[in-house]
């Protein structure tokens, strides 16, 4: 006769486990779909960079939104690196991955 409160406990106890995995699931898929996003992006910078573009052409020319685009000269190599926080919501999971998330793509080219 007392099923219902029983499950009604148990559904109390699993819910905040359940939505912690969820949150942590979203969290994670935001953080490699910006991943994905920025290795385009520096495809795209190296692209053109190549074709000769100067770098504040390539900053017009990409819309890399809240994202940090830096061009270092070593003499015989660029290295290009684009940056980009993300906000992580899961409680927890900021703490172990430091929220906000500091995702960072680097590309070397050989001078010409």
């Amino acid at each position: 006769m007392r099923k219902k409160g029983q499950a009604l406990v148990e559904f109390i106890i699993i819910l905040p486990i359940f939505l912690m995995l969820f949150l942590g699931v979203i969290d994670l898929g935001k953080i490699f779909y910006n991943k994905i996003i920025l290795e385009s992006a520096i495809n795209d910078v190296v692209s053109l960079y190549q074709d000769g573009k100067s770098e504040e052409e390539i900053k017009n020319k990409l819309d890399l939104d809240d994202s940090k685009l830096e061009i270092n000269d070593d003499g015989s190599y660029k290295e290009i690196k684009i940056e980009k926080e993300v906000e992580i919501i899961t409680p927890g999971l900021n703490l172990v991955l430091n929220s906000p998330y500091k995702l960072e793509i680097k590309r070397s080219i050989i001078n010409d």
